[in-house]
């Protein structure tokens, strides 16, 4: 396992700053306090309340959320606060302590839900699954990452499986119809999200994004200029349609002098029949009429 990191993220509140981790923090949710007292199962979040100036700690699966008092500035303690939960976790302490085999079971709902795309059916559930979306195309990726993937690609007809924030997408092969499977894969992780088992362990290593297809590495999060403009776009108008359907449409990359953008698709997207449709009637389309001048043309990449 690569050694835990943490970086500084700011939101659009300016007394609260974000965490992220390069890891999984817990399996699944999240967990909010306000005082030290709610804390409890939290060695965490307990000591970050020794520091005085801070309101209230949210912990999710791959970020902590501090909000402070306005008795000092984040520009003063930011640093400080991210190597003292750094230390932390390097010296092997939990977020949280889970409870496990507690025999007052979370109540979960799994529905299946059909797809643009034939091959694949979406499994929406109550349950929050992750904060970072995930895509695995076979059991080796899946193996030291996500034993719930690891475990979906045990039936012989899971081709991939897409993890995000409330759904799995799953990409069968043709070797059975969803009508014969799809009430067995729900079952399955209906059983597996209630017995509250470990979703995903380690986040797979973040790809580089580039501002130009092979030329530098840049943070999708640094982004600036034309590109930060449509990262903004996809998130804000694309991602949550496509969501719907089980898919997403993530940003690769964008060449300044040919103005092409690039975006993989991922989920129900990748491999769809209607994907080319949506992607120049939808996506195309929006990006040139929100960035004039901006962009040429936009092409698709399968996750």
């Amino acid at each position: 396992m690569s050694l835990h990191t943490i970086t500084i993220q700011p939101t659009n509140n300016e007394t609260i700053l974000k965490f992220v981790s390069n890891q999984i923090l817990i399996n699944g949710g999240s967990y909010e306090f306000n005082n030290i007292d709610e804390a409890k199962n939290s060695p965490l979040a307990q000591q970050l309340f020794y520091l005085p100036f801070v309101k209230k700690v949210f912990i999710t699966a791959n970020f902590i959320a501090i909000q402070r008092y306005d008795i000092v500035k984040w520009g003063d303690v930011e640093e400080e606060v991210r190597t003292q939960i750094e230390t932390f976790f390097q010296t092997g302490n939990l977020a949280v302590k889970e409870i496990e085999n507690s025999t007052k079971k979370e109540p979960i709902e799994v529905y299946a839900e059909s797809t643009p795309n034939p091959s694949v059916m979406k499994f929406g559930t109550n349950k929050a699954l992750t904060h970072t979306d995930v895509e695995y195309k076979n059991i080796e990726e899946a193996s030291n990452s996500s034993p719930l993937a690891k475990s979906l690609f045990s039936f012989p007809f899971v081709n991939s499986v897409f993890i995000s924030e409330n759904y799995i997408s799953i990409t069968k092969f043709d070797i059975v119809e969803w009508n014969d499977v799809y009430s067995e894969l729900r079952n399955f992780i209906s059983s597996y999200l209630q017995d509250n088992k470990i979703i995903i362990k380690e986040l797979p290593k973040v790809k580089k994004i580039t501002t130009k297809e092979e030329k530098g590495n840049i943070e999708v999060s640094n982004l600036d200029g034309t590109a930060g403009e449509i990262v903004a776009i996809l998130d804000e108008y694309i991602r949550p349609a496509v969501a719907s359907d089980g898919g997403n449409i993530a940003f690769k990359s964008y060449n300044e002098e040919s103005k092409i953008v690039s975006v993989i698709l991922q989920g129900a997207c990748s491999g769809c029949p209607s994907s080319t449709i949506t992607l120049k009637n939808g996506i195309e389309t929006m990006l040139k009429d929100m960035l004039p001048n901006k962009v040429n043309e936009v092409v698709a990449i399968n996750g």
